[in-house]
């Protein structure tokens, strides 16, 4: 926050100091203290050389001779500011409105981000959890752009793989040559069908594998996959694939563009966008190379079994296998050629990765070994790790086909969206459909963002969808409410000037108070990474509206004063917009 007292008393004190400068944060009064802002005078002591009261009694002594203030009272080193009405309403509505279209970060300050999200697998449809990652993703990367900086939103399909190939067989043995035309369905939700069915099979054969060996009984299901035919079959495939088998290729073309054309739709109803899309299928073998380079220089050594490992011990994440004994790669090792190829077509100063907080593990060897490799970038590698999403049934498991589908949630969300409207406001609009989307996107994505990162979200429809509290459609309401009086007054015969003199009421200071932060949020955002303080900010200043709405009419108010408050309404308003656009959710104009 900015404001003009401040800057005065850093003058005074570096004036009495003899220093150049002295920098003061102005904080927010406490709620249960009377006053607007706040100096701590405890964080002046060092650099002044001066016990924290005898700074407070100097600051205090200098407000109360400041034009700007009203008062100032010292609590022990801390000194409690109440601004006049007019400096109150300049430093905080009129900046707000000068700050709004500008960016924060100094040109000198710029960085290029890279960040990557969604990453979903060609062999089902995205459920919940990838909404989340999408949203996050999505408004990560607005933010980062809002404050100035450049952004390359990216996405990595993992399309190759045993997982894929269990699809592709169970396709082939139970498909009957469907197609989504034919069956009628999104191309993402027949292949996932025939995962879900490939699963259902390899449980009956697990079963029949158990009953054979009973010494195998308390063996997991995965460890067995090789022992199983179906599963046989899936390695086999993989290997066919990896070695170019014309058949095999064209059926993992043919069900991987059926699931790319469902991702894409899903993608579109959500507004998810991307600057650039990898395939697994195109980088998977990079890092070989890498790694043969690194077992020359020493950072690599080879185990007697041929395998080829990395020794994390001292960063206490073990010893970890980068090519297999018969030289394929795994995971990790494919990622260290994705990595490398990124920042080659790239250069950004730093990545960011938006994955569940179940990779921690693989990120942090991820970048040792990067760093290891001698990558001068690698220190300024992020891992964004983020919580589940549960039902109120528990955690979803796609594999038994339990999983909530993304388009089934847009769907359900939007029928409730139309529902929840038509019941409060009954005349049927001719864009219902289109206003239900938006509500109903505005209530996924706030839902998802307003929590912190590291948070588990039980999903609660009923919840992200009301029109009053913590919500989406709250925020929403309170920006179409704004736009509904601008229209209204569009023709009003009001004064062309602002009084700010006339404002006063508790429920004006508080709104404008609040528009005070919204730069600072901004900025602390794109530092920490976490949407979720925009996406607090907005439901607290959405709130801090609709209670000054109710307190201090406008249209009934004297001309003056209905001019000075359109204009607070204006910059809310603003303020609002502006961070719906950062969060990458829709807005109305009318509800």
């Amino acid at each position: 926050m900015h404001f003009g007292i401040i800057d005065d008393i850093a003058a005074h004190l570096a004036a009495a100091a003899k220093l150049e400068v002295v920098e003061i944060a102005a904080d927010p009064c406490p709620a249960d203290m009377a006053g607007d802002i706040t100096v701590n005078c405890f964080r002046l002591a060092k650099a002044l050389r001066r016990k924290p009261d005898d700074i407070a009694a100097d600051v205090a002594a200098f407000c109360n001779s400041h034009e700007d203030v009203e008062s100032a009272e010292c609590i022990k080193a801390f000194v409690n500011v109440t601004l006049t009405t007019v400096a109150l309403f300049r430093d905080t509505v009129a900046n707000s409105a000068a700050l709004l279209p500008r960016t924060i970060v100094a040109d000198g300050e710029k960085e290029r981000f890279l960040v990557e999200y969604s990453a979903p697998n060609t062999n089902k449809p995205q459920h919940l959890g990838h909404v989340r990652n999408n949203t996050l993703g999505m408004a990560i990367g607005s933010i980062l752009k809002r404050v100035g900086h450049d952004v390359t939103l990216v996405n990595l399909i993992n399309d190759r793989g045993v997982h894929i190939c269990k699809s592709m067989i169970a396709y082939q043995r139970f498909g009957d040559d469907c197609t989504p035309e034919s069956t009628g369905m999104k191309g993402d939700h027949l292949v996932g069908d025939f995962y879900v069915r490939f699963d259902q099979e390899f449980k009956k054969q697990v079963a029949e594998l158990k009953e054979r060996q009973p010494e195998l009984a308390d063996a997991k299901e995965e460890e067995l996959l090789p022992q199983t035919e179906l599963g046989a079959a899936a390695y086999a495939m993989l290997r066919a694939w990896e070695d170019d088998d014309p058949e095999v290729r064209a059926l993992w073309e043919k069900l991987n563009g059926w699931v790319l054309d469902g991702f894409n739709a899903t993608y579109a109803r959500a507004g998810t966008e991307f600057d650039r899309v990898y395939f697994e299928s195109d980088t998977y073998i990079l890092g070989r190379d890498i790694i043969d380079d690194g077992l020359q220089r020493g950072v690599f050594t080879r185990r007697q079994d041929g395998a080829v490992e990395i020794d994390l011990e001292a960063r206490k994440l073990g010893r970890k296998v980068v090519l297999r004994s018969d030289g394929t790669s795994v995971y990790v090792t494919q990622d260290i050629g994705t990595t490398v190829l990124k920042h080659r077509d790239f250069e950004p100063t730093a990545m960011v990765w938006v994955v569940g907080d179940e990779q921690k593990y693989h990120f942090d060897v991820l970048f040792a070994i990067l760093q290891a490799l001698g990558y001068e970038w690698a220190g300024n590698l992020h891992h964004l790790a983020y919580g589940m999403v549960n039902l109120p049934q528990g955690k979803m498991k796609s594999r038994e086909g339990t999983v909530v589908d993304a388009d089934d949630l847009f769907d359900g969300m939007t029928d409730l969206a139309r529902q929840k409207t038509l019941e409060k406001w009954p005349e049927v609009p001719d864009d219902i459909d289109r206003r239900a989307h938006v509500i109903a996107m505005a209530a996924i994505k706030l839902m998802l963002l307003k929590v912190g990162l590291r948070s588990t979200i039980k999903f609660d429809p009923e919840a992200a969808i009301r029109f009053e509290g913590d919500s989406g459609p709250f925020v929403l309401y309170n920006y179409a409410r704004i736009a509904s009086l601008k229209r209204k007054t569009a023709d009003a015969d009001l004064p062309a000037a602002v009084d700010w003199s006339l404002l006063g009421e508790p429920a004006e200071r508080a709104l404008a108070m609040r528009c005070a932060g919204y730069v600072e949020v901004l900025g602390r955002a794109a530092r920490e990474f976490d949407a979720s303080l925009v996406a607090g900010y907005l439901i607290d200043l959405a709130r801090d509206f609709s209670s000054f709405w109710n307190a201090c009419p406008v249209l009934k108010a004297k001309p003056v004063v209905a001019r000075t408050r359109l204009e607070l309404c204006t910059v809310v308003a603003a303020i609002l917009g502006d961070g719906l656009d950062t969060l990458t959710i829709g807005k109305l104009e009318s509800m």
